[in-house]
């Protein structure tokens, strides 16, 4: 890909973003998504090869389907309540619409297929974009509109989201397919409390994404794509691996790392909120994705790989890891004692 087209996307990206997270406007956000859609396509199919064509074939038809859905359920409540608004979403018809066209656009569950397939056909950088970037404007939308959806519809997509997500991780070998539906079980934790308080759902997010971009950025740096290569790569980067392993753990949500603290307090709202059921279901569920952090971390660091002796280490040029992951895998490891800060902010 040229430096020009790279430049160009990734523009369009961040101004697709811009427009959506800022606009009042149910056309403006409409045309925001579109944009970024648009934009991460080329960057999908940058590597001519069959997979990746197929993923971005796949991700331009549901992203087209759920943006046509947005269209159609913000039109639909113009025309019977006469605004444009997106916090005025009040016809119930037009907010079941918006949140089917949402879950789809995020891959809650049951709309996560396409979600594990477009990961898998894309390149770890690219995958990073999808799992972080591409999730902000859906998640503001659905932030916005919280007030007006349905409750029961909502906690039934993010108790199944979670489930889904754990179970279908346990038996992956490829990376991208595990932060995939880690993502999917991530944004469950995130749809489950955002009827009560949408900072939180926020908050959760920029946690997730903050741990997710340490493991993707680590994960280019090692170039590993499966899990036999995740299992050489601690004789090439020995302390890369070892933050690894803790951030793999705090995106299970182990104390006292960071991941511990959005969970930790969604528990606590929904417990607030007399939903001790729905705080108890998730998080049994949530030890089904804790199965597969733990063999990510076993694999990253413990094991040996099954080779002869002589063949055990590859050795490869000094490559110096970046400061963005050195300073992003820190954060992720170690945000837990500012919780009292974090509190007083939502």
């Amino acid at each position: 890909m040229s430096p020009l087209t790279k430049l160009i996307s990734t523009t369009s990206l961040l101004l697709g973003t811009t427009i959506t997270i800022t606009s009042n406007h149910w056309m403006m956000a409409w045309t925001g998504l579109e944009i970024n859609t648009l934009a991460i396509i080329p960057l999908i199919s940058k590597p001519h090869h069959p997979r990746a064509i197929e993923a971005a074939i796949k991700y331009f038809l549901v992203q087209a389907a759920a943006s046509a859905l947005v269209l159609f359920s913000s039109v639909s409540n113009a025309w019977s309540t006469g605004q444009w608004d997106i916090t005025q979403l009040t016809h119930p018809p037009s907010c079941i619409l918006l949140t089917t066209a949402i879950a789809i656009k995020l891959g809650l569950a049951p709309f996560h297929f396409w979600f594990p397939e477009v990961l898998q056909g894309s390149s770890l950088t690219t995958a990073l974009l999808l799992s972080t970037v591409m999730k902000l404007p859906p998640t503001i939308i659905l932030v916005l509109t919280s007030h007006s959806l349905n409750p029961t519809l909502l906690t039934t997509m993010s108790v199944t989201s979670i489930a889904l997500g754990g179970w279908m991780g346990l038996n992956q070998t490829q990376t991208r397919k595990i932060l995939a539906f880690s993502s999917i079980s991530h944004l469950g934790w995130m749809t489950t409390i955002i009827m009560f308080n949408p900072k939180l759902t926020l908050l959760t997010f920029y946690m997730y994404t903050l741990m997710t971009s340490s493991i993707f950025l680590t994960m280019i740096t090692t170039n590993a794509l499966k899990l036999p290569t995740l299992m050489t790569s601690w004789t090439k980067t020995p302390a890369l691996n070892t933050t690894l392993m803790l951030t793999l753990l705090s995106l299970a949500g182990l104390p006292p790392l960071t991941g511990f603290l959005p969970k930790w307090l969604i528990i606590q709202e929904l417990t607030k909120q007399e939903m001790a059921m729905t705080a108890t279901t998730i998080s049994l569920l949530s030890l089904l994705g804790l199965f597969f952090y733990m063999r990510l971390t076993y694999c990253s660091t413990i094991t040996l790989p099954p080779n002869p002796s002589n063949k055990m280490k590859q050795w490869a040029p000094k490559k110096p890891t970046s400061t963005l992951t050195s300073t992003l895998t820190s954060l992720s490891t170690s945000l837990l004692p500012l919780s009292p800060m974090i509190l007083t902010a939502i």
